[in-house]
Formats: structure tokens, C-alpha cells, sequence
């Protein structure tokens, strides 16, 4: 039954307002494209968790991004896993990647992966841009903070609340089990507390997103995100504004693997064919690989 609810869930996200427009708040059932990238990246488990929850925070941190915007997380610690990034768009595609896949912990006192084990100290960085993928690139805003917990959410929140000005909530999930699917449950929300928000909406969300559940349990009982959003909220109503797919996404492909090839020193292109017989470009995102033998760096020294 648990498994079927699994296969039957799509990956959405949707965002709205609540306390008279003083409360902004966003969910997203994201279990699909979690698997998708550990699959992708080949993670081990406390991996897959850090991943998918930045993956998560991601999208929803970018849920009012518009059309040709483009929102960077970055996270650069001294951890296992050595750094994570994550990347979305405002199509609702994430595209994200870990510099060591196969980083570990044994479980926290609480019987938990231990995220902040593998991810350890160091900084925080957002980054938004306009305009980049069709050439009309605007000097990007970037914000940063110090990791707080390593555990992703409280970082999120932690972003929120000293660069952007923003108190927040925020609770990103991923439910991993040794059979298929591996991934079987990963999802979060992110409720912002805008300017007019009274202390009683405050302390009300604030008691209700204590004692929800959390939100991989929702969801691998058949959560969508407006459940998400009304277990937080409670008796507060909220107004959805727009609910849309997510998934991961990259838009890398062997065209582009030639043109960056292409722009290597010519030097090292004929080093390639002599040595190598061709050249291999692996994507950091999406863990593609795309292969160039003989005949295509031959071309591409003629083209020179």
C-alpha cells in the first residue's frame, strides 16, 4: 500500500500567502527528483539525505523566481562531503551536486543520518541572477551566512532571517530505505513571516510547525503540498497562488560538451587525440558523460 501511494505522487511545489497577506508560505513533495539525482550521482545514504534537502530548499527558497531568473545555493564546508550545489529555475527544474558522493557518518544520537557529520563548518552563499541563459546577464546579488547547524533546514532559515531580513520556518526531509525505492519519501516547507505579521500568527504558526510531524511522514502516507502547508498552519487559512511540476533537470548535452571542448588550447586538443584517441566531458550536475572519439576531434582541430 506504502508503495503504491509512493509511485502514484507527483513531484509538485506550491506557494501562497496566509494572515492577510503577511505570511508567505510554500511546499513541495520532491521524492521523484531526489531519487532522480542520487541515482544520477550514484550517493550513499547520508549524501543523498544533504543533497536532497538542499535540492528541496532550493526550489522553494526559488518558488517566485520569474521567467529568466535563475537561483544558486551553495554550500562550501570543511565536511566529507567537501561542498554541495544546487541550482533551479523558475520552471520548477533543480539540478544539483555533491564533490564526494560516497562521504559517511554513522547515525546521531537520535538514530538519524547525521547530515551536519558529512557536511561539517563553513558558509552559506545564495546566489540570483536574470537574464544569464540568453545573454542579457545582469550583475548577480549574492548573499551569505555562516553554516549554523550543517543540517540544511536550520540554514535555510538561518539565510532567511539574517541576509534577506526574513524570519522563517523551515523543514526539508529525506526518507531513505535500503530497498527500492531508495529514496522513498523527500519533501519540506518554508513559511516566511513578512513585514505586518503579528506576534499571535507568529506564535501560532510557531506552536504548530513544532508539533507537526515531519514531513517525509506525511508524504509517504500521500501528502501533497497543500497538506504540508495545512499541517503547519493549523487553523490559519491560506490563499494558494500557483502550483506547479518540479523536477530535476539539466540542460546539458552533447552539443555544448563540443563547444566547450572546443574552445580548449589546441595544444591539448592534438595531446587528446594522440594520447587519449578522444575526450570524455562528465557534467558536475547531472553526472552525464559525453564522449568525443578520433573523427570528432579531428573536426574540431580542422574547425580551428
Amino acid at each position: 500500500m506504502l508503495k503504491d501511494k509512493i509511485d502514484s505522487q507527483v513531484d509538485t511545489l506550491i506557494h501562497g500567502t496566509a494572515a492577510d497577506g503577511t505570511v508567505r508560505c510554500m511546499a513541495a513533495v520532491t521524492t521523484n527528483l531526489v531519487a532522480e539525482a542520487a541515482r544520477r550521482h550514484d550517493l550513499w545514504p547520508t549524501v543523498a539525505a544533504a543533497l536532497g534537502r538542499t535540492l528541496t530548499g532550493t526550489l522553494l527558497l526559488g518558488s517566485s523566481l520569474k521567467e529568466l531568473d535563475r537561483l544558486t545555493v551553495q554550500i562550501v564546508s570543511n565536511g566529507p562531503v567537501g561542498g554541495i550545489t544546487a541550482e533551479a529555475n523558475a520552471r520548477g527544474q533543480v539540478r544539483g551536486y555533491v564533490r564526494n558522493p560516497e562521504a559517511d557518518a554513522p547515525f546521531n544520537e537520535k538514530g538519524k543520518f547525521d547530515v551536519h557529520a558529512v557536511v561539517g563548518e563553513g558558509m552559506f552563499y545564495v546566489t540570483r541572477e536574470s537574464g544569464y541563459d540568453v545573454g542579457l546577464y545582469r550583475d548577480p546579488y549574492r548573499g551569505s551566512v555562516p553554516l549554523v547547524s550543517g543540517e540544511i533546514a536550520e540554514d535555510f532559515a538561518y539565510y532567511l532571517t539574517k541576509s534577506e531580513q526574513i524570519p522563517s520556518a523551515v523543514m526539508l526531509g529525506v526518507h531513505l530505505q535500503p530497498d527500492a525505492p531508495y529514496v522513498s519519501a523527500a519533501g519540506g516547507l518554508m513559511i516566511q513571516m513578512m513585514p505586518g505579521a503579528d506576534e499571535k500568527t507568529i506564535s501560532a504558526i510557531e506552536s504548530t510547525v513544532g508539533k507537526m510531524p515531519q514531513a517525509t511522514s506525511l508524504i509517504r502516507e500521500g501528502a501533497c503540498p497543500v497538506d504540508l502547508l495545512r499541517a503547519a498552519l493549523g487553523q490559519i487559512e491560506f490563499e494558494p497562488l500557483d502550483e506547479k511540476p518540479v523536477g530535476f533537470y539539466c540542460p546539458c548535452s552533447y552539443e555544448r560538451a563540443v563547444e566547450m571542448i572546443s574552445s580548449i588550447d589546441r595544444a591539448e586538443l592534438e595531446s587528446m587525440l594522440r594520447e587519449d584517441k578522444g575526450a570524455v566531458m562528465t557534467c558536475h550536475f547531472c553526472n552525464e558523460a559525453y564522449t568525443l572519439g578520433e573523427v570528432e576531434l579531428e573536426n574540431i582541430l580542422r574547425g580551428q
